[in-house]
């Protein structure tokens, strides 16, 4: 895929000014989205995303177009799990519903720019090394069995101390803080010295968590294309829908109880994508289906078919457990 420098220039140039326009429009509007609001906002992204795509067939051809959207759809999925972490570092924190708004804004501009910096290294890294792969598609399967052996231990993520991570800590012990939000503001002076407040606690630890998040995600998309524009384009789009969605589905995020199954399956299948693309190139895998190198349609169906069979069976056992009104 030939992707022109103007291209990523457009692409940069439309994402700063939508990122300047949410920012304004938050600060001139500190609220609670609605659940119209919120619904149509995240109709606007996903359309957009479907749009972007189509605009790839057209201009890339099926090949390309397919990696993105299996790409995206993966990024969306991994994106709704981390809605767990955000739900519990916004109650551990006690951030006021009016200020959680601005809160995921910035965390995640802090996002893509953790990611942009994350797909450059692998972009470099997958074009000089073919073993890197390996590695990747290691990580991946790793990932997988922990997300497996966590589901069956029970220990839910509101175990983990998320919001008191080392980065917080450290903030904490280095400089003064006040105990209350003062609205949107970062740091405060108070007897003439500057305080940090809680919402410069909360975009550290939004930014750090997902730092962290970034280790799964971009080996993942990297397993279903290799293309940097499109690795980067459908990491935008899954994370500029997320702060509606964190809104628009928050009780529901507690009914999608296998989940961390469904991504579990989704991660261990593109590891092992990854795994026998690194045997394809070095043509050592002449004896696995497709000769190791497995097309993208049976990526994009395998992504599609465990979303909805781990949301159908989530609601399913939700909706039995909770039993009659």
């Amino acid at each position: 895929m030939d992707v022109h420098l103007y291209t990523w220039a457009i692409t940069g140039a439309v994402l700063v000014a939508v990122l300047a326009l949410d920012v304004f429009w938050i600060g001139r509007n500190v609220h609670e989205p609605s659940m119209k609001e919120a619904g149509t906002l995240v109709a606007v992204v996903v359309a957009a995303a479907v749009v972007f795509g189509l605009g790839v067939w057209a201009t890339a051809g099926g090949r390309y177009a397919g990696e993105f959207f299996a790409g995206w759809l993966t990024e969306y999925s991994l994106s709704v799990d981390n809605l767990f972490i955000f739900l519990i570092i916004m109650g551990k924190l006690g951030v006021p519903r009016p200020l959680q708004q601005y809160a995921l804004t910035v965390g995640i501009i802090l996002a893509l720019v953790f990611r942009a910096v994350f797909i450059a290294v692998g972009a470099a890294a997958i074009s000089k090394f073919s073993w890197v792969f390996f590695i990747f598609g290691a990580f991946l399967v790793y990932t997988a069995g922990k997300l497996v052996l966590d589901y069956r231990s029970h220990g839910s993520e509101e175990d983990e101390p998320v919001a008191d991570n080392a980065l917080t800590r450290f903030v904490n012990r280095r400089f003064p803080s006040t105990h209350a939000f003062e609205g949107r503001a970062l740091t405060v002076v108070r007897e003439g010295r500057r305080h940090i407040t809680p919402m410069l606690f909360v975009i550290i630890a939004l930014g750090s968590t997902d730092l962290l998040f970034a280790l799964d995600s971009i080996p993942a998309i990297y397993g279903l294309t290799e293309e940097p524009y499109l690795v980067f384009t459908a990491n935008v789009f899954a994370l500029m829908g997320l702060r509606q969605l964190y809104f628009l589905i928050g009780g529901l995020l507690q009914k999608l109880i296998y989940l961390s199954l469904g991504l579990s399956f989704i991660l261990a299948f593109i590891g092992l994508k990854l795994i026998f693309h690194a045997l394809h190139e070095y043509h050592w895998a002449g004896w696995a289906p497709f000769d190791g190198d497995i097309p993208i349609w049976l990526s994009l169906s395998v992504i599609v078919g465990t979303l909805a069979i781990t949301t159908v069976a989530s609601l399913a056992a939700s909706s039995r457990n909770a039993g009659p009104e």
